[in-house]
């Protein structure tokens, strides 16, 4: 069994060889610039796994500012004997990103699905009360969830659930839209992360040890993030432009979230890995 530092040290060898065929130069590190009050995000991930692969941002913010970052399970997934497994690996994940882990119910939420408030009313309108009296609990200054046509079934559930939530609790915040499943149309930020915070995103993913048995997915991530490099500097920075020269980023839309209402798209921003993260990101 290989400690955490021998598979962070593992897969930051292999990101190193992977960025310079991509010709990226080597990493230029950054000095954090820790916020005097630290801030809260919530991650609401569709599935234990969600918060590595889109785990760019939050991890930054954790490390750059000093922000807190809470997981909130939304689900445990389909599978009724995998979920208790499933939570434990998600604690073992998050573990090693350094964020806090809520569960939602017992077994997190059931039939999350975008049909579901037209199917269960009943049922749905628990779900968007449950998730509003945790927005209304931690006030989160960033919250990340699904884009609405991320195509998987609790990903756009989620997307519907969350945007239901914010206008119930009239949170007033940033909503980041993530993308996995498909790629969303209108990204606005472009994160970098650093071949360390590449490699702590991989090893953390690799602790889901149930899923990626099954498909060993984590193995694909650095090309799904360097690919984001290459649709990025264009949807981003504009048609036609270079792509930056880094090698791992992920894409977000980030919107201004007023009293529950989602109000404006914030400004199309590319983020170094070099240039520490604050809260000045989230202001338009």
């Amino acid at each position: 069994m290989f400690s955490l530092e021998d598979d962070l040290a593992r897969w930051r060898e292999h990101l190193t060889r992977f960025a310079a065929l991509l010709g990226s130069p080597p990493d230029r590190h950054n000095a954090p610039a820790t916020e005097p009050r630290a801030a809260h995000c919530l991650v609401f991930a569709p599935h234990p796994d969600d918060e590595c692969i889109v785990g760019a941002l939050p991890l930054r913010l954790q490390q750059e500012a000093g922000w807190r970052i809470s997981n909130v399970a939304v689900t445990l997934g389909s599978s009724p004997e995998r979920r208790e497994s499933r939570w434990a690996e998600l604690v073992d994940a998050c573990g090693v990103l350094g964020f806090g882990c809520i569960r939602v119910g017992d077994d997190g939420l059931s039939d999350v699905r975008p049909d579901t408030a037209e199917r269960e009313p009943a049922l749905w309108a628990a779900h968007v009360a449950a998730l509003a009296a945790l927005l209304h609990e931690h006030r989160p200054a960033l919250v990340l969830a699904p884009h609405a046509l991320d195509d998987n079934p609790s990903h756009r559930g989620v997307h519907r659930l969350v945007v239901g939530a914010l206008a119930a609790a009239r949170s007033s915040t940033v909503l980041a839209m993530t993308e996995f499943w498909s790629t969303q149309a209108d990204p606005n930020a472009l994160v970098q992360t650093s071949i360390a915070d590449t490699a702590r995103l991989i090893a953390a993913l690799a602790r889901h040890t149930g899923e990626i048995a099954r498909n060993p997915y984590h193995l694909r991530l650095p090309a799904f993030l360097a690919d984001a490099v290459r649709r990025g500097g264009e949807l981003v920075l504009g048609a036609g432009e270079a792509p930056p020269d880094f090698a791992f980023a992920t894409l977000y839309r980030l919107v201004e979230c007023r009293d529950g209402q989602l109000a404006a798209d914030l400004p199309r921003r590319v983020f170094p890995a070099d240039q520490a993260l604050t809260s000045a990101l989230l202001k338009p």
